[in-house]
């Protein structure tokens, strides 16, 4: 069974932004970080990751945490540098 250290590893995001993640479904940090290690698998989860990002930032920014958009923007451009989507244009390089 994977630890949350090993989703951490794995899906490139820190423990601070599986938090994020965690409170935006209610869930605790070691499913989030389950959730997001399975995501990271597929282009079509590095999308769902990353639209639940943006969907952070948006919250918080409607909310006054400018600092948590941040962070959740930051997740969000981590998030796609460790794991470019393969478009047509760049697939199977």
């Amino acid at each position: 069974m994977l630890t949350l250290r090993d989703c951490l590893d794995y899906c490139s995001l820190t423990e601070e932004e599986i938090g994020l993640l965690a409170e935006h479904h209610d869930l605790p940090a070691e499913a989030a970080g389950l959730i997001a290690c399975s995501l990271t698998q597929s282009d079509e989860g590095i999308v769902v990751l990353t639209n639940w990002l943006l969907e952070i930032a948006e919250r918080a920014l409607a909310q006054g945490d400018a600092t948590k958009a941040q962070r959740a923007h930051q997740a969000c451009k981590r998030l796609l540098a460790d794991h470019p989507l393969h478009t047509p244009a760049n697939a199977g390089s």
